[in-house]
């Protein structure tokens, strides 16, 4: 390389503070591009190419990271936004070139010791830390098929009084059970709302209603695309959701330009409803495993202490639930299978779409 005063320029150009949509044009290494990447489907960083992904996560990373916090003088006049590259490469341990050149995508296959100690400069979490490892490994794990069986949507029903519904990996709603569609805005009548959760959120202003934490429940679903984009790089329908957000939303823009990354988990979350009010309510995720050549599952359950208001309001939404009438069946079972497709999850197989479309329906 052309040593650190060619390397402090290109971090004063791709760690500018952006503007108001979180974007920061800029001149990087390998000639002009947008901090944010919306050049194309594989042109935005941690889409299609995992080695581009890498360098977009560490660039990304590093920005966050204040060098009064690692023990680096912050003081007087910085035009870069975080560490400068050869300051991570100190805390790491690595030489400057090298890590220039894994953030330009040009170093293959890092070490473990390399990624344990960038992780630890970075100040990365168990969850950041794997999908740094999962970008930097030379396996791509295939496309996988998504199916909701018959007993996880039985198991779901069964569950009458716990809001529940299900998600593969591009956060797609494959399968609910009738309180957990009235709870999430309606997922029962695609008329009403986007069986894809980020673009829900992302391009329906009525998420903001019902998600009063809209905020986090955003950034929560692009760390979660995140990951995903990082598993599978060659899921062009993935890819093509991350370019359509990118393009249509500034918010994601700007939170995809963080390298947010999110595992699912449990916790608390508010959530509005038109009848009930605003409900605080504890959730947990539940992991259905992956069959060979297909995805896994997530399965999120919310509930309420017993005896507390959101406990009441959730019975109360439960008994309106069931006591609708059934949804009337289309004429044939093919027409049936079209009329309650999810738009959003064309992988499902056709006796899962078939068998869990009809909502609200009575238990």
């Amino acid at each position: 390389m052309d040593g650190v005063d060619h390397i402090e320029h290109i971090d004063g150009a791709d760690n500018r503070i952006p503007n108001s949509d979180g974007i920061a044009p800029a001149d990087g290494p390998d000639g002009p591009h947008r901090i944010d990447g919306i050049t194309g489907i594989t042109g935005i960083d941690g889409i299609g190419d995992t080695r581009r992904a890498l360098g977009g996560f560490l660039r990304a990373r590093r920005g966050r990271v204040a060098p009064e916090h690692v023990g680096l003088s912050g003081g007087g006049r910085r035009r870069v936004r975080g560490l400068r590259r050869e300051e991570l490469a100190q805390l790491a341990g690595i030489s400057v070139d090298y890590y220039v050149r894994l953030e330009q995508g040009r170093a293959t296959q890092p070490s473990p010791e390399v990624l344990d100690a960038l992780a630890r400069a970075l100040g990365l979490d168990a969850a950041e830390r794997s999908h740094l490892a999962t970008l930097a490994g030379a396996r791509r794990s295939p496309v996988p098929r998504v199916r909701v069986s018959p007993l996880l949507q039985r198991a779901l029903d069964a569950m009458a009084h716990l809001p529940a519904f299900a998600t593969n990996h591009r956060l797609d709603v494959v399968a609910w059970n009738t309180l957990g569609a009235e709870l999430t805005g309606g997922l029962a009548d695609p008329a009403r709302r986007d069986r894809n959760n980020a673009r829900y959120l992302f391009l329906d202003p009525a998420s903001r209603s019902v998600h009063p934490e809209w905020e986090d429940r955003a950034a929560e679903s692009v760390g979660q695309l995140r990951v995903s984009a990082g598993r599978y790089p060659d899921d062009a329908e993935l890819a093509a959701l991350v370019t359509e957000l990118s393009e249509r939303s500034a918010e994601f823009r700007r939170i995809w330009a963080t390298g947010e990354v999110v595992m699912c988990r449990a916790g608390r979350k508010r959530l509005r409803h038109p009848s009930a009010g605003l409900l605080t309510l504890d959730f947990e995720t539940l992991h259905v495993p992956a069959a060979p050549g297909e995805t896994g599952l997530v399965v999120h359950v919310f509930s309420a202490d017993e005896g507390s208001r959101e406990a009441v309001a959730l019975a109360r939404l439960a008994t309106a639930a069931t006591a609708l009438p059934e949804a009337p069946q289309p004429a044939s079972a093919e027409a049936s299978a079209h009329a309650s497709l999810p738009r959003t999850a064309p992988d499902e197989e056709p006796e899962a779409r078939v068998h869990g479309a009809s909502r609200p329906h009575v238990h």
